[in-house]
């Protein structure tokens, strides 16, 4: 038992780096087993260095082939070296379900001999787990770079997502840090998953009990800062990979330095970007979400997100000829661009014009963040402006209201506190 024990310290202290562990979209269902992807999604909470709370997320081995710069398994570390045994994983993973302490399996691996062996290793895990255990609940697998489709096909049959490491954003950065590594191991198997993915849709079509291939999609990671691109070259890379390979989500983690030896890695001994990481995330919620094209957000002119304010205020400020938007008159996509309003606020602005003239009561009611919107819309009591405010002033004023607020909300904290 202490030796399981010291090998879950080390596999899931290993795996904390992996964000891309989101567990939403399943639609595996119950067949008279034990657990159930598909009601209600997985609960989880991430906490700021990447861990996944609910789910039990570790690797096989922290034994790598791979010499990558940016890693913590990389084979030149001084760490310490541990691999779960096939029956280790699966009765890990049953017996922390059975305690409800975790809600699903997230198992990703270092490379140890070569990429099938390790791939075969986990695909045992994953099948022993539905076959044996008849376990139906939630299981997350990171695909190895370079395994035969044959396994990776076999894989897709027993888990619900499956994704691959980008690792970083460019080849060329890729080779700066990662040598032995390519971006075409990553996008091979990511078009074939999403090749089988259709064909097994088109099969469902014609055959009623099909079976499920990842039903919950793939998605893939990118480092952040570890190497020198833009915003824009990183957004690229997302936009790229969501209309080629319809992944549910691209993550992206801000570097986090743990390699203070290598020269080419930034030497940054605090936190990783983490306001950078969220405005990408933002950037890319507005691509999938919004209507937004990249290069209204990201062009070659415009390279670098703004980390003072989000990609939606930023794009607004760019924009004044958009503005002010008519809530009472405009459509749904034109409403859903103003700063402040998010889509659900931006239906139930749709719904309630159909009774009546909107006022400023009445959307500060619905949810709205009306002190950074106010600048943008017209509803029925706005006042009559002569000409637009100036966007650098608009800038201003949004920033002043924020920091005041975060004054008055660290007040608060001090008050209830003592």
């Amino acid at each position: 038992m202490q030796r399981i024990e010291e090998k879950l310290k080390i596999l899931a202290d290993a795996a904390k780096y992996d964000v891309s562990c989101s567990s939403s979209g399943s639609t595996r269902k119950n067949n008279g087993g034990i657990g159930d992807a598909s009601t209600s999604g997985i609960c989880h909470t991430y906490t700021e260095d990447g861990r996944c709370v609910s789910l039990l997320k570790i690797l096989l081995t922290n034994h790598c082939i791979y010499d990558c710069a940016f890693c913590v398994s990389r084979k030149s570390n001084d760490v310490k070296r541990a691999a779960f045994t096939v029956e280790e994983v699966v009765d890990l993973t049953m017996n922390f379900y059975r305690r409800n302490y975790i809600e699903g399996l997230f198992l990703s691996s270092g490379i140890f001999k070569d990429a099938d062996f390790t791939m075969e290793r986990m695909l045992r895990i994953v099948k022993k787990l539905r076959q044996e255990e008849r376990y139906n609940g939630y299981i997350h697998l990171k695909t190895i770079p370079g395994a035969s489709e044959e396994l990776i096909k076999d894989a897709g049959l027993y888990v619900d997502r499956m994704s691959i490491n980008l690792e970083l954003p460019t080849e060329a950065g890729l080779k700066l840090v990662a040598p032995e590594k390519d971006h075409e191991s990553v996008k091979k198997p990511l078009a074939f998953v999403n090749e089988q993915m259709e064909s097994f849709k088109e099969e469902k079509k014609l055959i009623k009990h099909t079976p499920v291939f990842v039903p919950a999609g793939q998605s893939t990671q990118m480092v952040i800062g570890a190497t020198p691109e833009n915003d824009f070259e990183i957004m690229q890379v997302a936009d790229d990979f969501y209309k080629n390979y319809k992944l549910k989500r691209v993550y992206y983690s801000g570097y986090i330095p743990i390699n203070n030896e290598n020269s080419l890695l930034p030497q940054i001994g605090s936190a990783p970007p983490l306001v950078r990481e969220n405005r990408l995330y933002q950037t890319d919620w507005l691509l999938r979400f919004y209507g937004f094209r990249l290069d209204e957000i990201l062009n070659p002119q415009h390279m670098h997100l703004d980390l003072d304010i989000d990609p939606k205020l930023s794009w607004a400020l760019r924009n004044p000829h958009f503005f002010p938007v008519d809530v009472n008159t405009a459509d749904f996509n034109a409403i859903i661009r103003i700063p402040g309003i998010g889509r659900q606020s931006a239906l139930k602005i749709v719904h309630a014009r159909k009774f009546g003239g909107l006022y400023t009561y009445q959307l500060q009611k619905m949810g709205i963040a009306y002190n950074r919107a106010k600048y943008f819309l017209q509803c029925v009591d706005t006042p009559f402006r002569l000409g637009n405010p100036s966007m650098e002033h608009v800038r201003s004023a949004i920033l002043s209201e924020s920091n005041s607020g975060n004054r008055r909300q660290a007040v608060t904290g001090q008050l209830t506190l003592f």
